[in-house]
């Protein structure tokens, strides 16, 4: 829900920069087998009937490999380092500075969360990070404008449907406000995509509210067409589009 909108799929969305998938947020032990339980059948579940076309080609860049040892305070890629872990972790930098790096530890939980709650009307439980990240943490994704976290992005990839195919599935992309429309979204979306093509997914899909024409536009960019439209999907009751992105 999950450009240069911002936040994905979990829950409602603002229209600019973000894209959050319904998820009900889970407080207990209970809950959260629940919420695993939900989650692992987002990805599987094409019972909805209504279609939509479209026809984009893809246009991500491909991921560089990170540095082997940088020290801190280095240039990588003619942009300033500001510390070791994200040396560690850089992928790439663009024309405006920023950093790109790969979720490294929990330390850069809270920064993710803050981020992405700041598009979200309703809190996500921690259980609800810590299910993408701790499971797929070569999934997540972090902009960085020198120590500050401008961005970031969260999937996840799996089988489908019991098959030997595997589905990818960007469940949040949130850039902050005063840096959007500089490219941050489709970096990062175009970052994840060709990590998941590179671990064999034969498809990506996401959900993200009908009204919210930027991250409609941001991911058609990138290749994405609307495949079904999800009635009352949302909490508040709007409906979702299901987008997808064929890789094979």
């Amino acid at each position: 829900m999950l450009s240069e909108p911002a936040a994905s799929p979990i829950a409602k969305t603002d229209q600019s920069e973000s894209t959050l998938t319904p998820v009900e947020n889970g407080a207990s032990a209970v809950d959260y087998q629940q919420l695993v339980n939900k989650l692992h059948n987002i990805t599987v579940d094409d019972s909805v009937d209504t279609s939509f076309g479209g026809d984009n080609s893809l246009t991500s860049a491909p991921v560089t490999t990170p540095p082997s040892s940088p020290s801190q305070n280095s240039l990588v890629n003619g942009s300033q380092v500001t510390s070791a872990e994200d040396s560690k972790v850089l992928l790439s930098t663009d024309e405006h500075g920023f950093s790109y790096v790969r979720y490294e530890s929990e330390l850069q939980m809270s920064d993710i969360m803050t981020l992405i709650s700041k598009d979200l009307s309703e809190p996500y439980s921690i259980y609800t990070y810590r299910y993408f990240i701790h499971n797929w943490p070569d999934l997540c994704f972090l902009a960085k404008d020198g120590s500050v976290t401008i961005g970031a992005i969260v999937c996840k990839l799996d089988p489908h449907k019991r098959t030997l195919r595997k589905r990818g599935y960007i469940a949040m992309l949130a850039i902050d406000h005063s840096y959007r429309r500089k490219g941050i979204g489709s970096k990062l979306a175009s970052l994840a995509i060709n990590a998941m093509s590179g671990q064999q997914a034969d498809e990506i899909v996401l959900e993200t509210e009908v009204s919210n024409l930027s991250a409609l536009h941001l991911y058609e960019k990138l290749g994405f067409v609307r495949d079904k439209r999800l009635y009352k999907y949302y909490l508040n009751g709007v409906d979702a589009f299901r987008l997808k992105l064929w890789l094979t």
